[in-house]
């Protein structure tokens, strides 16, 4: 899955200039399912969203707390453009899931939200819908990222490639010495011995 996640002071879902939902403070979710994913992934998606410390504490510490320590709210978007690939100047969803797959998965991800935070503080777009989406940022956008008065928007994919594994050494390989590449990462030691001339004769 890959989600988008905005803080917000409000957000709101609107469909055929219907209200759908509305929120005030907290996070607004926009959430894609790709081919491959899982309630597995869902679970996952879930859990990061509800412990993601967005909010400072009292004391001013910054990036303390999350939507459930502030008792926010939470409002879910499906949104498959999140798969989109930029192909000859065109979109190109193949990545993400089929409707009905996409539909089955994103509503266990939704329910579960709803089921592990508070059900009446997690509200729903209409998927498939033609929404429009407004939200207002909680905090401007251009300040400093380091700050948590900046505007905060997080991606998330459950399925980043993985690290290829480490291919075998094969004979000889022990004897080549490693390359310096300016990766200060590691100490490097160098010892200095002095023989006595006699060993040297």
């Amino acid at each position: 899955m890959k989600i988008v996640i905005q803080r917000v002071k409000s957000a709101s879902v609107t469909v055929d200039s219907e209200l759908i939902s509305s929120i005030g403070k907290g996070l607004l979710v926009f959430a894609g399912v790709g081919l491959e994913d899982t309630e597995k992934e869902a679970d996952n998606m879930v859990n990061k969203v509800l412990k993601a410390k967005f909010w400072p504490d009292e004391n001013g510490g910054q990036w303390k707390k999350n939507v459930q320590d502030i008792e926010g709210e939470v409002l879910c978007v499906s949104q498959f453009t999140l798969y989109g690939k930029m192909k000859k100047n065109k979109p190109d969803f193949r990545d993400a899931a089929d409707a009905i797959t996409a539909r089955k998965l994103y509503d266990y991800f939704y329910n579960k939200m709803r089921d592990t935070y508070v059900a009446d503080r997690v509200k729903d777009g209409v998927f498939q819908a033609m929404m429009e989406v407004e939200l207002k940022n909680d905090g401007p956008v251009g300040v400093d990222y380091r700050s948590e008065d900046a505007a905060v928007t997080i991606e998330i994919d459950t399925n980043l490639p993985k690290k290829e594994p480490k291919a075998p050494k094969k004979e000889g390989d022990d004897k080549e010495e490693k390359k310096d590449d300016g990766d200060d990462s590691e100490a490097r030691h160098v010892f200095e011995f002095k023989l006595p001339a006699e060993l040297l004769a």
